[in-house]
C-alpha cells in the first residue's frame, strides 16, 4: 500500500516538474520572439566630446544613431575593451517603460518592472532576471573608432 502512494506521489511530482519547465521554457520563448532584431552597424570616434566619457574605464554612453536597434545602444568602457547593450529590456516584450537606462553609473534599470543589471559586464543583479543583449564590437586605437554590429 505504501509503495503504491510513493509511486503515484512520484509521478504527481514529476508531471508538475515536467509543467513548470515547459511553462516557463515558453515564457521565455515568448519574450525572446517579440524582442527586435534589428541591424546593428555603428561607427563612433571617441575622440569626438559626445563620446569622451569612452575614453576612460567606467564611462558610459548612450547610443541612438540610425542602425542602432530600436530604443539605442548603451556602450561602456571596461577594463578589457566595450560592452555594447541593447536598451531594449531582455525580459519582457517592449513597450513604452522597457528602455533600459544607466543608474549610478554602475546599474542598468528597466523602469517599468524595476528589473536590475550590472553595467560593467551585463549580468543581471536579481536571480530572476536574463541577461542584457550585447553587441560585438571592434576598436582601433591609433584611430580611436570603435565600430558596432551584430
Amino acid at each position: 500500500m505504501k509503495a503504491k502512494i510513493l509511486k503515484t506521489l512520484a509521478t504527481i511530482t514529476l508531471v508538475i516538474s515536467l509543467l513548470k519547465i515547459f511553462n516557463s521554457c515558453g515564457n521565455r520563448e515568448e519574450t525572446t520572439s517579440c524582442f527586435p532584431n534589428q541591424l546593428i552597424s555603428v561607427q563612433i570616434n571617441i575622440s569626438l566630446p559626445a563620446y569622451y566619457p569612452l575614453q576612460n574605464i567606467g564611462g558610459w554612453v548612450y547610443i541612438s544613431e540610425q542602425q542602432s536597434g530600436t530604443k539605442g545602444l548603451i556602450v561602456t568602457r571596461t577594463s578589457s575593451g566595450f560592452k555594447i547593450y541593447d536598451r531594449n529590456a531582455p525580459h519582457i516584450c517592449p513597450d513604452t517603460n522597457t528602455v533600459l537606462e544607466v543608474e549610478g553609473g554602475t546599474l542598468v534599470i528597466c523602469k517599468k518592472d524595476n528589473a536590475k543589471w550590472f553595467l560593467m559586464n551585463g549580468a543581471p543583479a536579481e536571480v530572476s532576471a536574463y541577461p542584457l543583449k550585447q553587441y560585438f564590437s571592434t576598436f582601433n586605437p591609433s584611430t580611436n573608432v570603435l565600430n558596432i554590429y551584430n
